[in-house]
């Protein structure tokens, strides 16, 4: 259950933090934000903000979301629905009600013609009436949606689509961005309360007992510096040779008290889970040696240690494309909170740095130009600059739907794969 909930928080942070960027740089681009949820799935709570967003909390812990007005929405008030009508003193519109809840100062009508983003106008027929009304709709009028969640009705001026090119790629991007940030602090402050960083220089920490290592006669404080005709400079390089050396027999130079030791070793073949295929195993811990942090080396930490996350999800998808495509180097919920689960073993400061490559993780994956990621709208706004106008609104929610469609396929591939690892 602890890890449960270590997991519904670090990945609700992560998000919240994402989202937020989309909230701020939309508000600064003049966008009405008309919802901030935190949580997914049947509303608990909602306040109505001064700016007019609803803020939300939802039933389900996990993640959040911002709903921009006219981005990839579909229109709240469809012609042929009931709702309830209120009026301000000018007979203009001010709230439209669309759930089952009637007020007693409402006028039900059904809808016959709505345009709430040109005209803001609504058009409708009052009970046991044959010809319709036409009334002005406010432009600060409410409306209340299904759940009863309050939202304002979105002129054009204060939509998605009528924003700068400059805006809406600012508005896509600050959510990675945010994700990159949040990495960055939070790498910095374990780097202050670390305090010490490792070296290249290393030495053999441990020997497993019964492993190859151990039959050969390698022992704790031996360094290895060749293993056949190629050198070993640091311990990444020794794993890199190992796991490609399945079940091979090594001719392997250690050094000893300043003595150089060659000895064959047969190595272990195994099976990578995340990858699934067979690597070589030599049974041994590395004790890497440390040395204290300058204070720069701490301010920089947060920096180098985002980058490296960076690279390494870059060298994944490299691989997808050089060795080919495999489900088990990514992981869904289930793989992340059997990773949490681990993680929170070992205290509070490996799950801060877990939370922050999780962070600078998920904000690169979103970059991707992929529909329905930000990456995607991006590219989309890229080419609007290109062409000098937007990709009509059809069109865009298609490729933008082919996208969701594409991500929820590879979502439930990915966590049935999770599934049949965790029971095999």
């Amino acid at each position: 259950m602890k890890s449960i909930l270590v997991f519904l928080i670090i990945f609700s942070i992560i998000v919240v933090i994402h989202e937020f960027g989309h909230y701020y740089f939309a508000k600064r681009a003049g966008i009405l934000v008309r919802e901030f949820a935190i949580g997914m799935g049947p509303k608990l709570f909602s306040k109505q903000g001064k700016d007019g967003t609803t803020f939300t909390l939802r039933m389900l812990p996990m993640g959040g979301y911002v709903r921009l007005a006219g981005l990839n929405e579909e229109e709240e008030i469809q012609p042929g629905m009931a709702v309830g009508l209120q009026f301000n003193e000018a007979n203009e519109v001010i709230q439209i009600n669309t759930s089952d809840n009637e007020a007693v100062d409402e006028l039900p009508v059904r809808v016959d013609y709505v345009d709430l983003s040109e005209e803001m106008i609504i058009q409708v027929f009052e009970n046991n009436k044959e010809t319709s009304d036409t009334y002005p709709v406010s432009k600060s009028a409410r409306i209340i949606e299904k759940d009863g969640t309050m939202i304002m009705v979105a002129p054009i001026e204060k939509r998605y689509e009528s924003v700068s090119v400059k805006n809406k790629i600012l508005t896509n991007i600050a959510g990675p961005l945010n994700n990159f940030i949040l990495s960055i602090i939070v790498f910095t402050i374990t780097g202050f309360i670390i305090g010490v960083k490792q070296t290249d220089q290393w030495t053999i920490g441990q020997v497993n007992a019964g492993s190859p290592a151990a039959e050969a006669g390698i022992e704790a404080g031996d360094i290895i510096i060749q293993f056949d005709e190629t050198k070993i400079d640091t311990w990444e390089d020794l794993v890199e040779y190992t796991q490609k050396s399945a079940g091979k027999t090594v001719t392997t130079t250690v050094v000893r008290d300043d003595q150089t030791i060659t000895t064959d070793i047969t190595l272990d073949s195994v099976k990578d889970e995340q990858t699934g295929k067979q690597v070589g195993k030599l049974g041994i811990v590395a004790s890497k040696q440390e040395v204290p942090m300058t204070f720069m080396d701490k301010l920089t930490y947060g920096f180098v240690m985002t980058y490296q996350v960076i690279v390494m999800v870059i060298s994944v998808i490299v691989g997808w494309f050089t060795k080919g495509f495999n489900l088990n180097e990514l992981g869904g919920p289930v793989a992340m909170a059997q990773t949490t689960q681990q993680v929170v073993k070992y205290g509070f400061l490996t799950t801060l740095q877990f939370m922050a490559a999780i962070s600078a993780n998920l904000g690169f994956m979103n970059l991707l130009p992929i529909p329905a990621l930000d990456g995607g709208k991006i590219l989309l706004n890229l080419v609007e600059g290109v062409r000098g106008k937007p990709i009509s609104q059809e069109k865009e929610g298609i490729i933008t739907l082919v996208g969701v469609v594409l991500l929820l396929i590879l979502m439930v591939a990915v966590t049935w794969n999770d599934l049949m690892r965790l029971f095999h």
